[in-house]
């Protein structure tokens, strides 16, 4: 009987839940085999709900990948912490992720106490296990355990896969054994103008400092194919007439360097020629009006 059950295909939602800046994305893009979230080294990069999808021959694993869970003051903010906590409820298993140190940081022990109250199968990642020695992650999964003691624990790097199959495998016996639930062929449920959107903020993220990216959002208002050439226009939306100057950059350096990294992934994505147009709007206080942030799908 047990042999019989372990042979049944199994499908389900899996949140993966966490602080910001743990490695979420990476792990949701490894698991899927596609990039399907946008990574960058700023905290609270990942700001909307975002599936990847990983078929398997014996499982179909449906992943929710969220904004981390962190103090949120402003408006914005506490918008992706309401989505994060929801999304959490979503998953019929949930992935804590935590980050490999000597022992864990407050926000990993403070999103522990709210991971431990909820009632799916539970599993806990404890991610970058490359950048510390095996011998030093006695501590933290013991604590680990102390925190979470009902949910199993699995020590993984999404940077260089180490040990990635074993969570694979942990996260298969946690799902509910059920026909796949979407289509062979798809990997996400965001469209493509949505991929492109994020994309372009991935590298506003990556070029500019300090508070600028934090305050930008982008919009695609075409998306046409054009015989053998994707065009694609997009308006970058910031807060303050200040930032736009920086955005665009002396002579547009910094807005067409911008341009010239998206397009370029976007090519790889779409496996097609791209002429790819930006704009920089201001649109003042954006991230202060539940209008628009909602407009923005936030």
């Amino acid at each position: 009987m047990h042999e019989q059950l372990a042979s049944e295909f199994r499908s389900g939602f899996v949140a993966l839940g966490g602080r910001s800046n743990v490695g979420k994305s990476t792990l949701l893009n490894l698991l899927v085999g596609h990039k399907v979230a946008i990574v960058t080294p700023r905290p609270q990069t990942t700001r909307r709900r975002i599936l990847g999808i990983r078929h398997d021959a014996d499982a179909q694993i449906l992943l929710i990948d969220m904004p981390g869970i962190h103090e949120a003051r402003k408006l914005l903010n506490q918008r992706m912490v309401g989505r994060a906590r929801a999304c959490l409820r979503e998953g019929d298993v949930v992935v804590g992720v935590v980050e490999a140190s000597q022992r864990l940081g407050p926000g990993d022990r403070e999103f522990l106490a709210e991971f431990r109250q909820l009632p799916q199968p539970k599993i806990v990642a404890i991610n970058k296990i490359d950048l510390v020695p095996r011998v030093a992650l006695i501590p933290i999964v013991q604590e680990t355990l102390a925190l979470a003691p009902e949910a199993e624990i699995v020590p993984v790097s999404a940077l260089s896969g180490d040990n990635i199959e074993e969570l694979v495998a942990t996260i298969k016996r946690a799902l509910p054994a059920g026909p796949a639930l979407m289509p062979a062929d798809q990997y996400t449920d965001q469209t493509e103008r949505m991929l492109a959107e994020e994309v372009v903020r991935e590298k506003i993220f990556l070029a500019m400092r300090e508070e600028v990216p934090f305050s930008t959002a982008v919009r695609v208002e075409e998306f046409t194919v054009d015989g053998e050439l994707l065009r694609i226009s997009a308006v970058i939306v910031i807060d303050r007439e200040s930032h736009k100057g920086m955005m665009i950059g002396a002579g547009g350096r910094q807005l067409k360097e911008i341009g010239q990294s998206a397009r370029l992934e976007l090519e790889q994505m779409f496996e097609s020629r791209v002429f790819l147009k930006l704009l920089v709007k201001v649109e003042k206080d954006w991230t202060r009006d539940p209008r628009r942030i909602e407009e923005f799908g936030l």
